[in-house]
This record gives C-alpha cells, sequence and structure tokens, in this order.
C-alpha cells in the first residue's frame, strides 16, 4: 500500500478526487514513485510540479508558507 501525502490538503484532495497515485502520475507526465516521493515529502517539487500536483487534484487555496510547502 502506498504511503499518505505528508499535506493533509493534498492527503484529502487525493481521497476526495479518487486518484492513485499512478493517475496523478500520468496527470502531470511524472512517474509514480516521483508523486509518491513529492506527496510524502521524500523529494522537493520544483513550482512547476507543485503547481501541476495541486491543478491534478483541483487543489485552488494557496500552500501555506512552510517547509512542507516548499519547491526548488
Amino acid at each position: 500500500m502506498a504511503p499518505n501525502p505528508q499535506c493533509a490538503a493534498v492527503a484529502a484532495a487525493k481521497e476526495k478526487s479518487g486518484l492513485s497515485y499512478a493517475d496523478i502520475a500520468g496527470k502531470i507526465g511524472q512517474s509514480e514513485q516521483h508523486v509518491i516521493d513529492v506527496c510524502t515529502g521524500k523529494t522537493t517539487p520544483t513550482k512547476d510540479e507543485f503547481d501541476a500536483l495541486a491543478r491534478a487534484l483541483n487543489i485552488t487555496a494557496p500552500p501555506p508558507h512552510d517547509a512542507a510547502h516548499a519547491t526548488k
């Protein structure tokens, strides 16, 4: 079973959308493992990756300004 996202908003949006990490990866043009790594905080996304993830999950609220939501 894939780990839960580090961010509560991403976790809630993922649950609400019913999308798997593989589905999200297909929507944003990244590997499933990269999406898992970004969502779990193992990898820091670029701003473009962060924005693509938000679009894929229909997240429209701006992210908090903390270390968990930092981009490269």
